[in-house]
């Protein structure tokens, strides 16, 4: 696979790993900090970004909210109502593109198709 950048395959990681985590914490809530702890043994972590993973889960687990509040214009039915995947899905790509300016809009788009294509 050479001509993948190591960063990005990191980064698509870490935003899997992000989304199995968020699915866990909708239908168990607790800490972000326990799930950053039951994540850091999965066998992809050390593949991942495991800096951007935890920042990922920190502002959404503690942001999760404000996010809603941000998507529900956007959503035929409310966050609540959303299929856990679809609604860890779109929290990641809300993040990203709230927060992380240095990751471009196509990018965080097409992360998040993948992502809900994949589960």
């Amino acid at each position: 696979m050479a001509g993948i950048n190591p960063l990005s395959a990191a980064r698509a990681l870490a935003r899997r790993l992000a989304v199995q985590a968020l699915y866990r914490w909708q239908l168990n809530a607790g800490p972000w900090q326990e799930l950053v702890q039951e994540f850091s043994t999965d066998k992809d972590m050390p593949r991942a970004d495991a800096a951007y993973f935890r920042d990922a889960l920190q502002f959404v687990c503690e942001q999760h909210e404000a996010l809603d509040i941000a998507l529900a214009p956007l959503l035929d039915r409310k966050p609540a109502d959303l299929d856990p995947v679809e609604h860890a899905v779109l929290l990641v790509g809300a993040w990203e593109l709230r927060e992380r300016r240095d990751v471009p809009f196509r990018v965080v788009i097409n992360e998040a198709v993948s992502l809900t294509k994949r589960f």
